[in-house]
């Protein structure tokens, strides 16, 4: 779910030991918590599949998949081949915020309902990819990668998997905060797997941030110059593993019912920009059971670097590793004119992250024959997470979402 955990995890990482592989996984590499995306799944009756993807370099990566809806609102013929979507989740988030709304709202319901194979993935580090042809999470090694990384070698990956699989030559792919980052990263740089989208959705996109809004983000980034000071202040090189405690938290004191809720809603709103007018409150001990699903501290270190330098570009390494490996002082941007895929953009006024004038750079970066669609949100208040979360997310997005979704098919 993106930044959403950035400040329970300065609260609450002084009650959850180290690198807590124990908490999170078990033999399978599999999480320990009562709400999987697998159960959220099949609670409603829907079919559920477990897959697990290489990638090239060594990451074994969890992928889950609707294969079919119980009972589609399009009805397919049984002979022809469903055509595939592929969701891809945010920063500190998994698989399950695609269906934490439950089937009549929830996208990845949608999409199923609609006739479409639903496939959604895990980045390297969340509690569904946490293993490794010979690396332990146990170690720093493990957690040397940011978005970067997964966007060069997660989604191709895991596409290639999906298309090799069902047969099809094409997926539509939906991002999410950082799973629109990794796909601006990924197609910019591989012009190979673009022949592979369909079409490219991406809701609350984050490329540029010199604009966000959030104070603490705010405040984080000032934080980037200082050597070290994301391990020191989170003891290890990954940020906010998941624990028992935060789902022990989210339903003794998140509920609806709790005069403590705010506590939880709160530090969202300070992160994504406010807005209760839509945030589903029912959901915040699911999100909380869900989350944070864990990620490298260089993940959030990458953004902040975004937003002090104004550009969407590679990691900063400093001078001497610059020199080293991108043979110049700076990392190079990344080049988003070689993006050759229909791309579709959701965004919203009150985003404290994916802020209106970021998002204007973005389309004016992106490729004219590329862009199909830029689609502000009308609600004046909606936000990061509404996105997911919000009570009006048929009317405010989903609606023009499957407008766009017919409008792909017809071509």
């Amino acid at each position: 779910m993106i930044l959403s955990w950035i400040l329970f995890g300065v609260v609450f990482s002084l009650f959850t030991p180290g690198p807590a592989e124990e908490l999170i996984v078990n033999g399978n590499g599999n999480r320990k918590s009562s709400v999987t995306t697998g159960k959220l799944v099949a609670k409603y009756g829907y079919p559920f599949e477990e897959h697990s993807v290489e990638t090239s370099d060594g990451y074994i990566l969890g992928v889950h998949r609707i294969p079919y809806s119980p009972k589609p609102k399009v009805k397919v013929p049984s002979k022809k081949p469903r055509p595939v979507v592929f969701l891809m989740h945010g920063l500190l988030a998994s698989s399950s915020d695609w269906v934490l709304l439950g089937p009549e709202t929830a996208l990845a319901f949608q999409l199923s309902d609609a006739g479409y194979d639903v496939w959604m993935g895990n980045a390297r580090g969340n509690v569904y990819s946490r293993k490794h042809r010979s690396r332990s999470p146990r170690f720093q090694r493990f957690w040397n990668f940011d978005w970067h990384e997964i966007g060069i070698y997660d989604i191709p990956a895991t596409i290639e998997y999906i298309c090799n699989l069902t047969g099809e030559d094409q997926v539509t792919y939906f991002g999410h905060s950082q799973g629109t980052t990794t796909f601006l990263v990924m197609s910019s740089l591989d012009t190979e797997i673009q022949h592979r989208i369909k079409s490219a959705h991406l809701l609350a996109p984050v490329a540029f941030m010199k604009h966000l809004k959030s104070p603490f983000l705010k405040w984080t980034s000032l934080m980037t110059g200082l050597p070290n000071f994301f391990p020191e202040l989170f003891g290890s090189m990954e940020f906010m593993p998941s624990s028992k405690l935060m789902e022990m938290l989210g339903y003794s004191v998140c509920t609806e019912s709790s005069i403590f809720s705010g506590l939880c809603s709160n530090p969202l709103f300070l992160i994504a920009g406010f807005d209760t007018e839509n945030l589903n409150e029912a959901l915040l001990p699911d999100i909380m059971a869900t989350g944070p699903a864990g990620a490298s501290v260089n993940q959030l270190y990458h953004f902040m670097q975004e937003k002090n330098s104004g550009r969407f570009r590679e990691f900063d390494y400093g001078l001497a590793r610059n020199l080293a490996k991108y043979n110049s002082r700076k990392p190079p941007n990344y080049p988003l004119e070689n993006i050759d895929v229909p791309i579709y953009l959701y965004y919203g006024k009150n985003d404290y992250l994916s802020a209106v004038v970021d998002v204007e750079k973005l389309i004016k970066e992106l490729p004219k024959s590329s862009l199909r669609r830029a689609y502000l949100v009308p609600h004046p208040r909606w936000n990061h997470f509404d996105f997911l979360w919000g009570l009006n997310t048929q009317e405010q997005v989903y609606d023009a979402i499957f407008e766009d979704l017919a409008e792909v098919n017809r071509k």
